[in-house]
């Protein structure tokens, strides 16, 4: 019986985390993601007791994304030229 209150436990736990991430009335999606990559940028997932695992990863972060803005313009520049 006790394996079956945990079952419909975390059933309900999905049931309203997938409510909450589709309700109209929340947050929109566009918010939602500009919030995760803010705070993946701002690397707020990293340690904040080691000042340097947080300056290093937001700067490898920043260049990262940096590099992968830099390829994206050099592939549409690429492919506005033509053959």
């Amino acid at each position: 019986m006790a394996q079956r209150q945990d079952s419909d436990r975390e059933s309900r736990r999905i049931l309203e985390r997938v409510a909450q991430e589709t309700d109209p009335a929340g947050a929109s999606f566009v918010a939602r993601t500009t919030k995760g990559v803010r705070d993946h940028v701002a690397a707020a997932d990293a340690d904040r007791t080691d000042p340097i695992e947080v300056w290093g990863t937001r700067i490898g972060r920043i260049l990262g994304l940096l590099l992968a803005l830099g390829l994206m313009v050099w592939l549409v520049l690429f492919l506005t030229r033509g053959s």
